[in-house]
């Protein structure tokens, strides 16, 4: 039997699109909790496998270790072809496929690095709560955008088949400023990350690791 997958993230972070795939595939997972937004403490922890010390971070049954959460679900989906989770090779979706993924990393998941700690880059309370704002409001103008891009009557982001884009944007799309700001400003992609929500084949996996709870739907700054 060969070793399973190490995935480092805490639920609800970068990790859960990637342990949804897993899941998908029905790879053995280890998981192992880590929150880095908690302080140096959770930090610390990823030191040895990510000099970046930040998750997601993914490590093969080879003993590789890999990061960056878009990296991530285009090697497992291209590594797990069977599943048909991401247009192949030659596929005329791919290049759409890679210019999304690539597009939610950059654009939007990236500033979560300021949103997190805005004292990263704001002293005051003031000027953090400054960069809290904008950052909202930059990401709620990506959504927009990516959202008119979508073709009218998909049932998912490229074609009419789950892609590990779709599992990627569902996530993401949980984050602040939450899931009522995304419906308004995405209303193509709030139909299909509701339909992401109750696959079938995730609701275990959703309610051990972002369980749909509390105010998750709400909206926040």
């Amino acid at each position: 039997m060969s070793s399973p997958y190490v995935l480092y993230g805490a639920p609800g972070s970068g990790a859960t699109s990637i342990h949804a795939a897993l899941t998908l595939f029905g790879a053995s997972v280890m998981v192992m909790d880590v929150a880095p937004w908690q302080g140096e403490d959770q930090r610390a922890k990823l030191t040895r496998v990510n000099p970046m010390r930040q998750v997601p971070v993914l490590v093969l049954p080879t003993g590789e270790v890999t990061t960056e959460s878009a990296a991530i679900l285009i090697w497992l989906a291209d590594h797990y072809p069977s599943a048909r989770l991401a247009p192949r090779f030659g596929d005329a979706a791919r290049g759409q496929y890679l210019r999304r993924m690539t597009f939610v990393a950059a654009e939007i998941y990236s500033l979560y690095w300021v949103r997190d700690e805005p004292s990263r880059l704001a002293q005051t309370p003031e000027a953090q709560a400054f960069v809290l704002d904008r950052t909202a409001e930059r990401i709620a103008e990506c959504w927009r955008i990516m959202d008119a891009q979508v073709p009218r009557g998909l049932l998912y982001l490229l074609v009419d088949e789950l892609s590990v884009l779709d599992l990627y944007v569902t996530v993401v799309s949980r984050w602040q400023p939450r899931r009522l700001r995304f419906y308004r400003e995405a209303p193509r992609m709030a139909e299909i990350v509701r339909r992401v929500d109750s696959e079938p084949r995730l609701l275990e996996h959703w309610q051990a690791r972002y369980p749909f709870v509390g105010a998750w739907e709400s909206e926040g700054p």
